[in-house]
C-alpha cells in the first residue's frame, strides 16, 4: 500500500515561526490522541489528515490559496487560509482547543456539517471544513469552504483532504487586478 503523500515535500510545506508554534502546533501525534478527538467530535478523520500531521502536528502553509469553481466573499476564483488545525485540544488552534471545531458550529453558527480544521485570513467570518454530508460520519469527507458573511454558502474546494493540500498555491499565483469578490476589503478584519 502506497503511503499518502509519499512524493510530496512535506518538510517543505510548513512556515516556520512563532506564531505557528505558539498556536497550532501541537504534540507529536498519537494512535490515542486521534482517537480521543474522533470520539469528541463524532467524525472518523480522513487517514489522509492523520497521517499529515504525524509529520508536523498544525501549522501554517507556505502556500495558502486554493482554487475554487464558484465565487467567495474572499474571491472570484480562490480562497486563502491562515493555518491547519493540529488533531488534539492543547493549541488555541487545534481540533478541540479554544477555537476548534465546535467552537465555530455553537458560537458562530457554523453548519454541523463535519470537521473545521482550517482557518481563514477573515478573523472567522470563513472557515474551512470536512464536508461529511454525503459520506456520513466514518467515510471520506470532502473540504468546503462556508462563507458566514453570505448566509454560511457552502463551496466545494477539494474532493478530499489530499486533494486540498495538494491543491495549495502560493499568492502569486494568482491575479491582484482580478475583479475582487463583493466584500470590498476581501471579507478581512
Amino acid at each position: 500500500m502506497t503511503k499518502v503523500f509519499a512524493d510530496f515535500d512535506v518538510a517543505g510545506f510548513w512556515e516556520p515561526s512563532e506564531y505557528a508554534i505558539k498556536k497550532y502546533v501541537g504534540p507529536l501525534l498519537t494512535d490515542n490522541a486521534v482517537a480521543a478527538v474522533e470520539r469528541e467530535l463524532g467524525y472518523k478523520l480522513p487517514a489522509s489528515y492523520v497521517e499529515f500531521m504525524r509529520f508536523q502536528n498544525g501549522g501554517i502553509p507556505r502556500q495558502t490559496n486554493h482554487r475554487t469553481k464558484d465565487r467567495t466573499s474572499w474571491s472570484h476564483d480562490h480562497i486563502a487560509i491562515t493555518g491547519l488545525y493540529s488533531i488534539g485540544g492543547e493549541k488555541s488552534c487545534s481540533l478541540l482547543g479554544r477555537f476548534g471545531s465546535q467552537f465555530w458550529v455553537e458560537e458562530w453558527g457554523y453548519p454541523p456539517i463535519g470537521v473545521y480544521f482550517a482557518d481563514c485570513p477573515s478573523a472567522g467570518h470563513d472557515m474551512v471544513c470536512l464536508d461529511y454530508r454525503e459520506c456520513g460520519p466514518t467515510g471520506e469527507p470532502q473540504v468546503v469552504h462556508i462563507d458566514q458573511e453570505w448566509d454560511y454558502k457552502i463551496v466545494v474546494v477539494a474532493e478530499n483532504f489530499e486533494a486540498f493540500i495538494r491543491g495549495l498555491e502560493d499568492d502569486s499565483a494568482f491575479n491582484e487586478d482580478a475583479e475582487p469578490g463583493p466584500a470590498a476589503d476581501g471579507g478581512a478584519m
